[in-house]
């Protein structure tokens, strides 16, 4: 009599123990488990019968899990992409898989994903050996069959998938039915080199029902293979070793440049320097259809007053007299290399609007045969993509040159501002910092004139004038209306009152310190800096350093609204926003004015970033934030951020264009600044690392022929109060095939762009979906890629353009990022400056913060001079017998292997033993011995090329503070749910996989 399927489910979970022996003689088995045993054989036969006739079994055999997350984690459950409730089983129809799919023969229990395994056994995907030529899969062999079971052929992609273009057809897909054949280092087909790898399933195997006698071997499960699958650190390490020897010429239209991770010199002939303006795109479809369909954002990332490397001429500076620099009378954009002289020189044609222009007499000049100008490289705005116009005073307030700019510092004085010692610190440091301040070219002294302020709930204006033996202090209390109490001698400059700013800066920490004042004011503070700058008639900065929550009556009065129960509801959008108006007000004022805030945080609570960051933000000014700030542990990073920031070339008062050839046009913008209207990006301050990025969209057919063109203009004031133009131009090339715009993406340049799109959906729209929305346009990309330029191919293979291979590793990190899926340690206040933080940064500084560089220091010869090679961010990469450094642009982490040698500790340490190393250190030793001052070297060149100071921590292995570095490993899966690199892979594989059927 056969068992009912209720008693066989009640005793399989037996089985195994039964059955691990394959050839158990009949009598070391009792009857009822022979009868067992014969039952489930029976089963499995007929199951394996119905497959072959083509039905499903109706019952299903209890087993291991063939999902990839019950194998490797529970990542579909996380809440990233939604689960299933428990004990309940996911919809019939991704049940039963996509079309030549092969049906699972166990099923996976009812809480794991409903991720089918493919035929082969899951996506297949190769070590990263050699490049992969356009539309070549990252296909091996195939993941061989178990010999029981046939699987159904795999369904061809929809025709006309086999791309054709000016180029031919796209090399054929490397066929895995082609045994002994496998990509080579050049890109292309010959005989393996050695034994083929397998690259196996992330999923357990189905198991085999044979027709011998004795119970079925259990498969050894299978998983994917990390190295297996796109490195990040390979493609870097590629760049670098194929683009970083060559200087980068930009005389040629739509070239994509090295990556940011490669140190490369650029020559400039006609484009802008890809530390200007990167793109997510060089060639840029034809029609909005093309565009629709690609879903590819096309997007550029301007820096437009960029620091240079020492070895690079910074843009020259033309000086067209009282007739101002040439432009089209139309669209209005400025003289560039590509505008087209006709009518022997008497005109141009301008390559913006077409439109037909007279050269003035004092321009003219003859053309060549080419009909090119005689004179083209003698004159930068012809021969070169960035340059700078002198203004006229036209391009000036009120038709009247502006005054040299002033810094304002204004110190909170509160009880825990004194208490921790910042404002003796801060005063201290200001004494010698003044002495730094910004100049123009060779100039013997700054331009720029200072002023200070103090403040608690009230605020206290000070008179510095040279004629002064000592300083005044002049106290407003009225700060619900407030005003500037004395304009001569409170900007002064520097050089002519240094006795009198000395003897002010020596007197305010005694002044302040039996204060008992806990209260504090914020709005007020800035509108008397604002006032005070209005007053002297010139644009500035304002240094704000902040202790505590504004909650003193005053205008800006804010209120603790932390609520951590808000977030993954639809409320958790408030967390981002301001609590009042109050500041947006305040800001808009501040833009209209010129002044520009920087403000610097040292909060032990809760100081809502989100609403005090408003002003710095729309203003182009930084937030820096020191929570629980303390002296002794806190006093570098801080100083070196003020040094750095006081000492920063920055553009006042600027107002920033970008202007398109016809067919494109800019309508979106991210960044730090300010729009009273759709075209103009408004700064009261600009330093060289803000980036602003715009997101053009097609408004008309563009011509493959003659490309597209951008044009970036920055009006600004320098520090020396001089008006000037600085002008980029980039010429970008259009395509009709889609196999071309995915050839010439920059995939960190798209990663810039989605996180701050997405950095600024959170504003509006509840987390989830803004995540959501993410996958669905990146699945959209790559499967519009697999259906329009890839070859035909088994749906098991998941196919990645070249140069978009890294995407989902990179869009995991953005998804996996403390804005988007907080950890349990992350405040409120932490989100909101990570938030603000990435809208302005530039695409290296993006692409470091994502996926962090995870360096190991034992690895290398110790007389090495150049960065250890870095290894992926995974904790499978750690030795515990070694030492790494952790960067990510903001945290610096040295993790010690509980293994090290004895040696090496005492080398960098000075201790004798790993036990004896002090867990959260943040300063190493300095010691007399190569591996001390390779590695102390090394912390400092990777501090120098970074925007912000980073703090180093040192972290013991299975320390409490491990689990603060392990979340800076991006590859692997997050505490807060998010998936590993691998599991993210086989989703995304999903995802386009559906999107195809």
């Amino acid at each position: 009599m056969e068992p009912t399927m209720a008693q066989y489910q009640a005793i399989s979970k037996h089985l195994p123990k039964v059955c691990q022996e394959p050839h158990l003689p009949r009598g070391h088995l009792q009857p009822q488990q022979h009868r067992l045993l014969v039952a489930r054989l029976h089963m499995a036969s007929l199951a394996k019968e119905m497959y072959r006739m083509g039905q499903a079994p109706r019952f299903r055999c209890k087993g291991p899990p063939t999902s990839l997350a019950s194998a490797s984690g529970s990542f579909p459950n996380s809440g990233l992409y939604g689960s299933y409730p428990q004990g309940q089983a996911p919809p019939l129809s991704q049940a039963q898989g996509h079309p030549g799919i092969q049906t699972p023969q166990r099923s996976a229990p009812s809480q794991a994903s409903s991720f089918t395994p493919p035929a082969s056994g899951g996506p297949r995907l190769p070590s990263m050996t050699g490049p992969l030529l356009p539309g070549q899969s990252f296909g091996g062999p195939s993941v061989s069959q178990p010999n029981h079971v046939s699987s159904p052929p795999p369904q061809a992609l929809p025709p006309g998938t086999q791309m054709s273009g000016p180029l031919g057809p796209l090399p054929p897909m490397h066929s895995p039915q082609q045994p002994g054949y496998q990509p080579q280092q050049n890109g292309s087909f010959g005989p393996a080199r050695g034994p083929q790898p397998n690259y196996g399933s992330p999923y357990p195997a189905a198991p085999t029902f044979g027709s011998q006698p004795g119970p079925p071997q259990p498969l050894p499960p299978k998983r994917l293979d990390p190295d297996a699958i796109p490195s990040p650190i390979q493609v870097i390490e590629d760049d670098r070793n194929n683009r970083g020897t060559e200087p980068f010429v930009t005389g040629v239209r739509g070239q994509v440049p090295p990556l940011v991770t490669t140190n490369f010199l650029v020559k400039d002939q006609g484009n802008a320097s890809p530390r200007y303006i990167r793109c997510t795109s060089y060639n840029i479809p034809c029609t909005s259809d093309m565009a629709k369909q690609a879903q590819v954002p096309l997007a550029a990332v301007i820096k437009p007053l960029a620091r240079l490397p020492p070895e690079e001429a910074s843009p020259y500076v033309v000086d067209h007299g009282e007739s101002g620099p040439l432009r089209c009378n139309r669209c209005k954009a400025y003289m560039c290399p590509f505008m087209q002289f006709v009518e022997g020189g008497r005109r141009f044609q301008c390559c913006f609007c077409s439109c037909i222009n007279d050269v003035p007499p004092q321009y003219f000049q003859h053309l060549d045969h080419t009909g090119k100008r005689v004179d083209a490289y003698d004159r930068p705005e012809l021969s070169l993509g960035s340059y700078e116009f002198l203004a006229t005073v036209d391009y000036c307030k009120n038709n009247k040159f502006p005054s040299p700019p002033a810094f304002i510092f204004m110190i909170d004085v509160s009880y825990n501002a004194i208490r921790t010692g910042l404002v003796r610190l801060l005063c201290e440091e200001l004494k010698s910092l003044l002495d730094f301040l910004p100049r123009e070219g060779g100039a013997e002294e700054s331009a720029i004139r200072v002023g200070f302020v103090t403040y608690n709930k009230v605020l206290h204006f000070y008179n510095v004038k040279s004629s002064l033996a000592q300083p005044q202090m002049m106290v407003v209390s009225d700060v619900a209306d407030m005003f500037v109490p004395l304009l001569d001698g409170f900007l002064v400059n520097v050089n002519e009152s240094r006795a009198v700013i000395s003897s002010l800066l020596d007197q305010i920490p005694e002044m302040f310190a039996d204060t008992r004042e806990t209260e504090t004011v914020f709005v007020p503070v800035i509108q008397a800096g604002m006032e005070a700058l209005k007053a002297a008639e010139c644009a500035g900065k304002l240094f704000l350093f902040h202790t505590s929550l504004p909650i003193a009556e005053a205008p800006g009065k804010l209120k603790n609204r932390d609520d951590r129960k808000l977030i993954n509801t639809d409320k958790e959008k408030t967390l981002f926003q301001p609590q009042t108006g109050a500041y947006q007000t305040l800001a808009k004022e501040c833009v209209a004015q010129g002044c520009c805030v920087d403000l610097f945080l040292f909060p032990n609570q809760y100081v809502d970033v989100a609403t005090l960051s408003v002003v710095p933000q729309l203003t182009g000014g930084s937030v820096y934030k020191y929570a629980c700030f303390q002296v002794e542990n806190d006093q570098e990073r801080f100083l070196s951020d003020l040094r750095r920031d006081v000492q920063k070339v920055v553009g006042f008062d600027a107002v920033m264009r970008v202007r398109t050839s016809t067919g494109i046009r800019a309508v979106d913008f991210f960044g730090a600044f300010y729009m009273s209207n759709t075209t103009d990006v408004e700064l009261a301050g600009l330093d060289g690392d803000k980036t602003v990025t715009v997101e053009f969209k097609h408004d008309d057919r563009l011509n493959e022929d003659s490309g597209a063109l951008l044009q970036c203009a920055l009006l600004y004031t320098s520090c020396a109060g001089q008006r000037r133009l600085r002008i980029h131009n980039l010429a970008l090339n259009c395509c009709t095939q889609l196999a071309d715009l995915y050839r010439n993406c920059e995939t960190d340049t798209l990663i810039n762009y989605m996180a701050k799109f997405a950095y600024r959906g959170v504003l509006n729209s509840p987390v989830k979906a803004v995540r959501d929305t993410l996958v669905t346009q990146c699945a959209q990309i790559l499967a519009c890629y697999r259906k329009n330029c890839a070859s035909p191919s088994s749906a098991g293979q998941l196919i990645l353009p070249e140069c978009m291979k890294l995407l989902p590793v990179y869009l995991n990190c953005v998804l996996k990022s403390d804005v988007l899926q907080p950890g349990a340690e992350v405040t409120t206040d932490d989100r909101a400056y990570v938030r603000q933080l990435v809208t302005s940064m530039d695409v290296a500084e993006t692409n470091v913060f994502f996926y962090p560089r995870l360096l190991p220091l034992t690895k290398s010869p110790i007389e090495s001079t150049t960065e250890p090679p870095a290894v992926r961010a995974s904790e499978e990469r750690l030795s515990n017998g070694d030492i790494y450094l952790l960067e990510n642009g903001l945290n610096l982490f040295l993790w010690v292997g509980a293994s090290i040698q004895q040696g090496v500790v005492q080398s960098l340490f000075s201790v004798s033993s790993f036990s004896q190393i002090t867990s959260g250190l943040g300063v190493l030793p300095v010691l007399d011995n190569p591996l001390s001052k390779k590695v102390r070297g090394l912390i400092d060149s990777l501090r120098a090329q970074r925007s912000r100071y980073m703090k180093l921590i040192v972290v013991k292995q299975e320390d409490k503070l491990e689990m603060l570095f392990k979340h800076f490993l991006v590859e692997d899966k997050s505490l807060s749910g998010g998936a590993s690199y691998v599991d993210f892979l086989c989703h995304m594989h999903k995802e386009i996989r559906q999107l195809l059927s």
